[in-house]
């Protein structure tokens, strides 16, 4: 189980970058957006779709888990993104897993159901800005016009050969989560700034 200590006693991933990603976002104009969102809650979900489970724990979230691939649902401040036909990934506020779990369980009831908090296991990096598709294309196989990996969209894909999970934000500004397991985190940063200094804004 993560540690659910209060995040004031934690040390997040990139803690020691933050400095450095919103300088980034400066010297683009705005043109990319890097920031860490550290300490998300993240609860691993695996049930039969097609069971009853997964129909009481829908109702429980308030909204249905998705059940088309690579497609993510949000509502309020709770995600949940498709990882496979009887997975899913809950991302919700920082401090909340241990009551995502409970209520996840409590729905499950007797069914076979498997609910395992993974929060420490990854952070995540909001990439966003008008040129946020562009800046992961750059490292990332999947076509990422908005057509093929609009809002709502996700999928599990190598990052700059980093494993990630990559999810577009229910609007087209509010960017992409980049989910990266802690131990890659700063070897992707590094390689986001620096494929970010192609956005740099030259002196007129």
């Amino acid at each position: 189980m993560a540690d659910t200590a209060p995040t004031t006693h934690r040390r997040s991933p990139l803690a020691h970058a933050a400095v450095r990603l919103a300088a980034a976002t400066r010297a683009s104009g705005g043109a990319v957006r890097l920031a860490e969102l550290p300490f998300l809650a993240q609860v691993n979900v695996r049930l039969d779709a097609k069971g009853p489970a997964a129909e009481a724990v829908g109702y429980a979230l308030g909204f249905p888990l998705p059940l088309e691939p690579n497609t993510a649902v949000r509502a309020g401040g709770l995600t949940a993104l498709w990882l496979g036909p009887d997975e899913w990934l809950l991302v919700g506020p920082p401090g909340t897993e241990r009551e995502l779990e409970d209520r996840v369980r409590a729905a499950g009831g007797d069914e076979p159901v498997s609910v395992t908090d993974v929060s420490a296991q990854r952070t995540t990096l909001l990439v966003s800005g008008p040129r946020a598709r562009d800046l992961l294309a750059h490292g990332c196989a999947l076509d990422l016009h908005p057509r093929a990996f609009g809002p709502g969209r996700c999928a599990q894909t190598n990052l700059a050969r980093a494993q990630v999970v990559l999810v577009a934000r229910d609007e087209e500004r509010a960017g992409f989560w980049v989910l990266v397991r802690s131990s890659f985190a700063g070897y992707l940063t590094d390689w986001l700034l620096d494929a970010a200094v192609e956005y740099t804004r030259r002196p007129s």
